[in-house]
């Protein structure tokens, strides 16, 4: 059983599960390649439903050419904490695919679930390198397929911040009460053995 303020697990399962969470406070520090890679090399492993393996991912490290457009995408309240990250990575998924036999594309449901599966698995990796990740949904859709070059048939997913965490004294104070593990609904509010049978 692994404890983490108020995360706690009453099922085992590995600390990472319970440790990892996405804070806001970043150190500023610079990533190196191979940690990036790393991350990227992570997420290629994800599942991947008929191996399409979905998910694209466009980066710039901070103070790079590219970190300004990606930059200026988030919303003003995100902008406010991502100044201090190391790299801002979008996640854009493919919307077809063609499958084994066949050679023309067709639409592939799952592309969002595919690509959650792949950032997920960069989440992980990167706790285990001691960096830190948060995926932000704040940012500006309508121009982001314009401002990254992404072309008809994918979708912008989430942006995501990696850094060094840092105190939560780095951050504007109205974010310090926030800068915290976030607690998780129990396990039987989400299962149901056979039918549905949830409240909400």
């Amino acid at each position: 059983m692994t404890q983490q303020s108020n995360r706690h697990a009453p099922h085992p399962v590995d600390s990472i599960f319970i440790d990892r969470w996405s804070p806001r406070a970043y150190t500023g520090e610079a990533i190196d390649d191979a940690s990036l890679l790393s991350l990227f090399e992570a997420a290629r492993w994800a599942p991947s439903a008929n191996n399409s393996q979905p998910w694209r991912f466009i980066y710039a490290k901070n103070g790079s050419a590219h970190w300004g457009d990606l930059f200026a995408l988030l919303n003003e309240n995100n902008q406010r904490w991502v100044n201090r990250a190391a790299v801002l990575i979008a996640l854009v998924s493919k919307k077809t695919h063609v499958r084994p036999g066949e050679t023309a594309a067709s639409p592939l449901k799952n592309h969002s679930l595919d690509a959650g599966a792949a950032w997920a698995s960069l989440a992980f990796q990167a706790y285990q390198l001691g960096w830190r990740t948060r995926a932000i949904g704040g940012f500006n859709r309508d121009a982001a397929p314009e401002v990254l070059g992404v072309p008809e048939g994918y979708q912008v997913e989430i942006l995501i911040a990696v850094g060094k965490q840092a105190d939560k004294s780095v951050l504007p104070e109205d974010f310090h009460e926030r800068e915290q593990p976030t607690p998780r609904k129990p396990v039987e509010k989400f299962i149901a053995e056979g039918k549905f049978s949830f409240a909400e």
